[in-house]
């Protein structure tokens, strides 16, 4: 058994993982910051939208990983691309699901004060940057 494969595998599907955990996260909070709006006849806020979509990203960078980790198979040691995957992966995965729980308080924030939209989406950025580190380090370590 080719143990880099799990670990090619595992880029994209921990990543992947986290990203819907996050965007159920911060959907679910989503719904509640509408149906309070609703509820209070207030404008419903359509920028909620990006808030739950954030974490979606992370799977592409796990897309991206599990690629760059495929291109090496045969020439790298499997034990590496394992560790390189699922931790990549699991990294990516955790940064997605922070960034819907980030999100979700996000999103019951502006439905309730209809400020901070540009203070909500930095600290999502900078949660997102956390997947982006991980993947410009786990590609570079593969050459």
């Amino acid at each position: 058994m080719n143990w880099g494969l799990i670990g090619i595998g595992g880029a994209l599907a921990l990543a992947a993982a986290g990203s819907a955990i996050g965007i159920g996260t911060a959907g679910m909070a989503a719904i509640g910051a509408w149906k309070k709006c609703y509820a209070q006849n207030k404008p419903a806020p359509f920028m909620l939208i990006a808030f739950t979509g954030a974490p979606l990203t992370q799977t592409l960078y796990g897309f991206i990983l599990m690629n760059s980790l495929r291109d090496k198979l045969g020439t790298m040691d499997p034990g590496l691309l394992l560790g390189l995957g699922v931790l990549g992966g699991l990294a990516m995965g955790y940064s997605a699901a922070f960034q819907g729980k980030a999100g979700a308080a996000a999103a019951d924030a502006l439905a309730e004060t209809g400020k901070g939209t540009a203070q909500y989406l930095i600290v999502l950025g900078i949660v997102e940057t956390v997947a982006v580190f991980v993947l410009v380090f786990m590609m570079g370590v593969t050459g």
